[in-house]
This record gives structure tokens, C-alpha cells and sequence, in this order.
């Protein structure tokens, strides 16, 4: 039995995930006679060969960390699936993130999210009652729900309960008694690592005898087929997709999935190769069987036999209304799990705040890696322990002339790994005006070093460097500003380093740096985007509103002002930003055309979490605290205000306190419930709201 601690297993358990989704994603819905054609067994990244990214936008992957968020998001007492389907409320945007949005009665989660959303709370919002077996018993929720088993190491009841609760929002019947199954044996492999001793326990959680049947039946046949292939071939004939309704059947998935992990017993890339390799659902198995084995097997089965995690490196998108959790990694997921768990145990009420990069775990880099985009000396980076604590080491050689080494991380999305499959939608982790903080050392010599910021401009690349530093063998930190560069943000940060021109041999040399971490808190000291962006009717979203996440129907650039954001309905939202802007103002100049209530928001977290200044009716103002589907008024006021006039608006948020000022004159200072940092934007409620230039000013 591997005796890693619960927070490293936690860590390799969301790294399998994210290795099985990338492994099986490039042939997900590729019959099972072109993949053996092409590939055989799937046992390496294909992605190049299909042309696409490795790491891209992935329901599996954005839904089981998101609705994870469900249990911090709602602290205290027993996880309800009505506060699961809030989660979903807030995080999803509709038709554009994380389901599949396939239609009323057709897809199993968009059905389930037009319930929530007219009022059918969950469990009824999933249920057979409600949508019929068919769509109830689809695959979802065995594949969302990997979040909630890591937060009950060796507690399968709660484990099953908190899995339960998250999957009938949108699941009921044998898809829940499936989830159930492996849920169960998720936690119970934190303790034990024998999968027939995990199968046993686990079936105590199980109510179906279909489920007890399958697990009895894939068991027999997997001790009598040695090749994987013929093994695959009794799946599909005694549980394929033709034996049962919809597209993609919880029994049939099921059975492959354990099917792989039978037959790949514990080798780890065995394991997600066969369940990436048979058809079925690709990288939703190959996804399930990569958590349970990386928390059964451990941290080092994923590099067993092949380096699964150096292409990797550890990155994720988890594309939800929160645009600046978007850009992520196994480290800051892992983390956000552990403090869940502490949570349910009663014993963290307040997560502890860390660096964004502090790469705690044996080979974590955090997305680090040698730059894509600013080529110099041949680098190496590795993750290395240095007696107290984990460091990042970038070691670089160069010739005899000055070469930087360069390595960077993304903060947004990076347009080399642009692809057109799920809706990518994400705001930055990082913004001109934030200052980045860095603590470095080096190895024998001195070595030069700076920061560096990269954006995506019109033209091409743009790089601003910061100043070089001299890095000694004594730990020091630095700290550098990043800077505005007309509308843009970076999308990726990186540090440079050489050795000093004065110290360098004649020969090739080669020097490291430590990062023992790196990390920025707060809000911008200023960040503003202003202008007129539309330069042609054909296209409305220019490079610069590519920040912000919209679940308003239509936001776009103007020809006379910034920008346009109109809805129909309720809530339209958009914001950019991120959790760490907690005490800020943000202000624009506001033009109300035909609306039911419009204005600005802040401190968001999903776009139904946020505090806001509304103008409504054309002869009021509010403060508001909106969160899940209750509106608070903190504060109002008569006020009347016209159409088609600008209006100067700020409002601001300090600790406790929001106030809101109209051109120039506080009209309305309220107390807030929540204290919570996150982005800033707009709302409109059924009409349009024109917004000319975008501010926000980070106070101490």
C-alpha cells in the first residue's frame, strides 16, 4: 500500500483524472474499428496528430472541479442537492459552458439545467419522475462527481452521500447507483489499494442488482480474457450502447471502465490506455479510472512507465461564469479539495491563504515550463526538494555569448492552444496593475534574473521584461509591477535568467535558479480598458473584450462606446477579474437604453454571487447583495435618471462596506453580508446598457 499523505493523494488523484481526459479526449466518439486503426492502444498523447492542443476545455474536467465547488460554496451541516443545483445556477452559462447542450429531452445536463432554471429545484430537477429513465440514466454522474469521494478519504458513507446529493440535480436510477459504486471506491483507496477488496466494500453503497450484476459479470469476464481487446469485445456485446436507450448509458461506460481497471490491474498507463483505446465514452473513462488509480496506486505510478505528467504540467481549464478561476492546475484544484474536506470536518472555516505558485508536491511545475513563445538557452525545469520545503528549479546551459533561459506559466488562455471544441470562455489569473512578488535563490553562482509578462497584440507578440535582479545562493524576493499595455492583458508570465556577463567562462555554462515561490494578492492598482474597440460591423469582439465572460446573450464592442450588454431575461451578467480582487472601486459611464434594471457589479464569484449598484423603473438606485436566487437590497434611494445620458457610476467595496457615487456625489453607503473577493463587470436585466470605458482601482 503507497503511504503518500492524504493532500498528495488528493493532488494524484486529480492529475489522473486529468491525464485519462487528455489521453482519451482526441478520439472521444471515434468508432472503435478507427481507433484500433489508427492508434491500436492509446497509450500516449495523440493530440498532435489530430491537430489539436493537449490541454483544452473539457466537460468532465470543468464539471467535476466546478460543481466540487458546491461544499465550500455552501460551509456547514449536510451538502443538499438544491444547493448543488445553486452551483450549478451560478457557474454554468447557458449554452455556452460545460454541458453538452444537446436539447430539452435530448441531452441528460441541459435538460436538467432548464428545470433548475424554471423552478424545478433538484433532486426532481434529475429525476425519472420528472425526465423519464432514459435521460436519467446517462453517464454524468459517474463522471462529475470525482471532487466530492476526495474530500471523504476512507469515508465511503460520506463520500457516497456528498456524490449522491451533487448527481441526482441532473442523474436518478442506476447512473446514481453507478456513481455510487465508484464513489465509494475512490475514498476506500485512500486505505486500501486491491481493487477486488475495493469492489466488494463499494458494492455495500449499491441498491441496484443491475449494478451487482454488472460488477459480477465484468469480474468473470475479465479473469477469463487476458488480450484487453477481447475483453472490450464481451463489454460491447453484453453491454454496448445498442443494448440500451440514449446516447451514452451509465451501465455501458460503467462496465468498460471497470473492464480497464481489471485488466490493467496496477499499472497506471495500462490502465487509462485500454479505457482511452476501446471506444465508449473516451475520456470520460479513461478520466474516472485515472482518479481512482491515482489515488489507489499513488504519485509515482503516473510516471511508471512513461512520463504522463511532463506534458502535463499539471494544467487545466475549469470554464465556468467565474472567469478568473479558469486558468487553473492540479496544485490549486488539489488545494481547493483539501480545504473542502477540512471543511466538512469542522476544522477550517476559513481557507488559509497560500502563494498561486508554491509547487508543494514531488514534480508539480504549476504549468512551468520552457517558454513556447520566447525562445533562448535549452532550460530544464524540475520540481526539487530543499530540506524545509519544495522549490520549482529552472536549470539552463548557454554558450559563451549572453542567452537568456526563458520558462513562463499561463495566466490566460494562450493562443497557440487555441481550439474550437467546448466553449472556452475564461477571464486572466493576472492584470496590468498587479504586482508580482517573487522569491528566488540560485545554485553555486550568482545568476541574472527578471520577470516577464507576454500579450497578444494586433500585431503579434508583445513582451514587457522587468528589471534584471542579481540572484544569489541566499534566498531573496523581488517584486516587480506588471504593465499596461493598451487594452491588453498578458496571457502568460515568465521568468528569465543568465549567468552574469562578467562572471561567464569562455565555455558553455550552465546555472539554476530556485523559485520558491511566486504569487500577486489583491486588486489591480489600476486596471482600465477604454476606447472605442468596434472598428468593423463584422467584428464584435475585438481582441480586447476577449477578458471578459458574459452570460448576457449579447455583449459586444461599440461604435460609440466601449461596450454593449443586452439581455432578455434576468441576470445578465458580464464580468472579468479575479478572487483575489477583494477591496477596490470600479467605475464606467453608464447609458440606460430600454431596460428592466441594469448597472454594475463586483466581488463576483459566478454571476450569481456578486455585490451591485442597480438603476431600475428609470427613477431608483439600489445596492444589492445577490446570491444563488436571492436579491437583497442593501440600500436604495429615489433617484431619477433618463435615457440615452451617460452617467458617471463607481461603486465601491471596503471590508464590509459598499458604496456607490454618481458623477462624482455618494448617493448610497450600505453594509455587506459577504466579504468575499471577485470580478467586476456589468449586469442588465431585460433591455441593453451601454457602457463607455472600464476602471478599477485596487484600495488598501
Amino acid at each position: 500500500m503507497v503511504q503518500d499523505s492524504y493532500d498528495q493523494r488528493v493532488y494524484a488523484g486529480v492529475l489522473g483524472k486529468i491525464i485519462g481526459v487528455y489521453l482519451g479526449r482526441p478520439v472521444e466518439g471515434w468508432p472503435y474499428a478507427q481507433i484500433q486503426e489508427r492508434f491500436g492502444l492509446v497509450d500516449h498523447y495523440v493530440n498532435e496528430d489530430v491537430g489539436a492542443p493537449l490541454v483544452v476545455a473539457d466537460d468532465d474536467i470543468s464539471g467535476t472541479f466546478a460543481f466540487g465547488r458546491s461544499v465550500s460554496d455552501h460551509p456547514g451541516g449536510r451538502l443538499r442537492p438544491t444547493q448543488v443545483g445553486d452551483t450549478w445556477l451560478n457557474y454554468i452559462i447557458e449554452d455556452r459552458t460545460i454541458l453538452w447542450w444537446g436539447g430539452l429531452g435530448r441531452s441528460t445536463e441541459h435538460t436538467a439545467f432548464l428545470n433548475l432554471k424554471n423552478g424545478i429545484e433538484a433532486p426532481r430537477s434529475g429525476s425519472i419522475t420528472q425526465n423519464g429513465a432514459t435521460l436519467a440514466e446517462q453517464i454524468g454522474a459517474q463522471i462529475f462527481s470525482d471532487a466530492f469521494a476526495l474530500m471523504a478519504p476512507g469515508d465511503p458513507d460520506r463520500a457516497v452521500a456528498l456524490t449522491r446529493a451533487a448527481a441526482s440535480v441532473s442523474h436518478d436510477g442506476d447512473a446514481l447507483e453507478s456513481a455510487a459504486l465508484l464513489a465509494a471506491m475512490r475514498s476506500l483507496a485512500f486505505r486500501e489499494s486491491d481493487l477486488d477488496v475495493l469492489l466488494d466494500s463499494a458494492l455495500e453503497h449499491v441498491t441496484s442488482p443491475k449494478v451487482h450484476a454488472l460488477v459480477d459479470a465484468v469480474r468473470l469476464s475479465s479473469g477469463a480474457h487476458e488480450d484487453w481487446r477481447d475483453l472490450r469485445t464481451w463489454v460491447d456485446r453484453n453491454y454496448g450502447y445498442h443494448l440500451h436507450p440514449g446516447p451514452c448509458h451509465s451501465l455501458s461506460n460503467l462496465a468498460m471502465s471497470l473492464a480497464a481497471l481489471l485488466s490493467g490491474g496496477d499499472n497506471f498507463l495500462r490502465a487509462v490506455a485500454i479505457a482511452s483505446s476501446v471506444g465508449f465514452d473516451t475520456d470520460s473513462n479513461a478520466g474516472t479510472v485515472g482518479c481512482l488509480n491515482g489515488v489507489r496506486l499513488g504519485l509515482a505510478a503516473l510516471t511508471a512507465d512513461t512520463d504522463l505528467r511532463g506534458p502535463v504540467a499539471d494544467r487545466l481549464l475549469v470554464v465556468t461564469a467565474d472567469g478568473g478561476e479558469c486558468v487553473s492546475d492540479a496544485v490549486r484544484e488539489a488545494h481547493k479539495i483539501i480545504d473542502a474536506a477540512a471543511g466538512l470536518d469542522g476544522s477550517l472555516t476559513t481557507a488559509p491563504a497560500r502563494p498561486r505558485f508554491s509547487f508543494p508536491f514531488p514534480g508539480s511545475v504549476q504549468g512551468f515550463s520552457a517558454c513556447p513563445h520566447v525562445r533562448g538557452a535549452e532550460v530544464e525545469v524540475t520540481n526539487v526538494h530543499t530540506g524545509d520545503h519544495r522549490a520549482l528549479r529552472i536549470e539552463f546551459s548557454e554558450l559563451a555569448q549572453p542567452t537568456w533561459a526563458n520558462v513562463s506559466t499561463p495566466t490566460f488562455l494562450d493562443p497557440a492552444d487555441d481550439a474550437s471544441n467546448f466553449s472556452t470562455l475564461a477571464s486572466p489569473t493576472l492584470y496590468p496593475g498587479q504586482r508580482v512578488d517573487v522569491d528566488l535563490s540560485s545554485e553555486g553562482s550568482d545568476v541574472q534574473a527578471r520577470l516577464y509578462a507576454l500579450y497578444e497584440g494586433a500585431d503579434g507578440l508583445v513582451v514587457r521584461y522587468g528589471d534584471v535582479v542579481t540572484v544569489s545562493p541566499s534566498r531573496r524576493s523581488y517584486s516587480w509591477l506588471v504593465p499596461a499595455v493598451g487594452n491588453l492583458v498578458p496571457f502568460r508570465l515568465g521568468i528569465s535568467a543568465q549567468v552574469p556577463t562578467e562572471s561567464r567562462p569562455p565555455s558553455p555554462h550552465a546555472g539554476a535558479v530556485l523559485v520558491h515561490f511566486l504569487s500577486w494578492d489583491g486588486a489591480p492598482e489600476l486596471f482600465e480598458q477604454q476606447g472605442v474597440l468596434l472598428t468593423s460591423i463584422w467584428d464584435t469582439r475585438p481582441r480586447a473584450l476577449r477578458p471578459w465572460v458574459a452570460s448576457a446573450k449579447n455583449f459586444e464592442a461599440d461604435f460609440g462606446v466601449t461596450y454593449s450588454v443586452s439581455h432578455p431575461e434576468r441576470l445578465g451578467v458580464v464580468t472579468t477579474g479575479s478572487r483575489d480582487w477583494l477591496d477596490y472601486s470600479v467605475s464606467s459611464r453608464l447609458m440606460f437604453s430600454l431596460h428592466e434594471a441594469g448597472g454594475v457589479v463586483m466581488r463576483s464569484r459566478g454571476h450569481r454571487r456578486f455585490t451591485g449598484a442597480l438603476f431600475t423603473g428609470g427613477d431608483r438606485v439600489l445596492l444589492v447583495s445577490q446570491h444563488d436566487g436571492v436579491r437583497k437590497i442593501l440600500a436604495q434611494q429615489a433617484w431619477p435618471y433618463d435615457r440615452d445620458r451617460t452617467y458617471d457610476v463607481t461603486l465601491t467595496c471596503i471590508g464590509d462596506i459598499a458604496s456607490l457615487a454618481v458623477d462624482g456625489k455618494q448617493i448610497l453607503i450600505a453594509a455587506t453580508p459577504d466579504v468575499l473577493g471577485g470580478g467586476a463587470g456589468f449586469l442588465v436585466e431585460r433591455g441593453t446598457v451601454l457602457a463607455d470605458g472600464f476602471r478599477v482601482v485596487g484600495l488598501p
